[in-house]
């Protein structure tokens, strides 16, 4: 599934990064924006998980914005993934490195597997659940984090902002692909979402959770791919900062 991955950045991300023409970059709502690169990446990865499963449902981000009733058919699945082409395309169009293609599987409504690439960094994140999560050879394990505690969050109003005596909230790398790879390697302790498109957060979760992470909503439920959370996601290093940070959340 990597080399797919890599096989379709190679194909439909790569030549565009830093070179998008005009008409490449499309706007699907105000300021939610797609591309070429995004459409045509879906449509390969799609095309050769069907072909590899043809039972299975593909949630794609940009086959969602086209046919709202694909998210129930995922809810209810038996066998599916999610696909993510370009996450992080705000990143992709403004030329910053940072963007990420991800896919994830669910059995029964509950993440098996997962993968991340990052085209620009030529980084692969895996996971398989129980089996541990990996970049490359090497097996990822997430310490617990300590004082004082280094909060993300992509809620533009809450930059800045402090909750509970905790440090301020400084801005994730705007690309779940990203943040999700940054806290496991330590260079955040938690991240705080609004938003938890199945896109965007299964894969990582997964991989969150094999390294020894925790991924839950404000209210204390665990994420589940089939979860659709009323406030947002909150994902930590450890059980002891995800508690410390959702009970000092507004």
């Amino acid at each position: 599934m990597l080399q797919l991955l890599r096989d379709v950045s190679e194909v439909a991300i790569n030549p565009r990064f830093r070179a998008l023409a005009e008409d490449e970059v499309h706007e699907k709502n105000p300021g939610d924006l797609v591309t070429d690169a995004d459409r045509e990446a879906e449509k390969l990865i799609t095309a050769a998980l069907l072909g590899a499963y043809p039972d299975a449902v593909v949630l794609g981000e940009e086959a969602h914005s086209a046919d709202a009733g694909l998210m129930d058919r995922y809810l209810a699945a038996e066998h599916a993934f999610t696909v993510d082409p370009v996450d992080g395309t705000k990143n992709f169009v403004h030329g910053s490195r940072d963007h990420a293609v991800m896919v994830s599987e669910t059995v029964r409504g509950q993440t098996v597997r997962a993968w991340i690439w990052q085209p620009q960094h030529e980084l692969g994140y895996v996971a398989e659940r129980g089996a541990g999560a990996w970049c490359g050879s090497r097996r990822l394990r997430r310490e617990a984090a300590v004082a004082p505690l280094d909060g993300r969050t992509s809620r533009r109003a809450w930059i800045g902002a402090s909750f509970g005596g905790l440090p301020a909230l400084r801005l994730t790398w705007v690309s779940c692909g990203i943040d999700y790879p940054k806290l496991v390697e330590g260079e955040a302790d938690y991240i705080v979402y609004h938003r938890a498109a199945p896109w965007d957060h299964v894969p990582g979760t997964l991989i969150l959770r094999e390294a020894g992470g925790v991924s839950g909503t404000p209210d204390g439920v665990a994420y589940q791919p089939r979860l659709r959370p009323a406030r947002g996601l909150v994902i930590a290093a450890d059980a002891a900062t995800y508690d410390t940070v959702r009970v000092a959340l507004p």
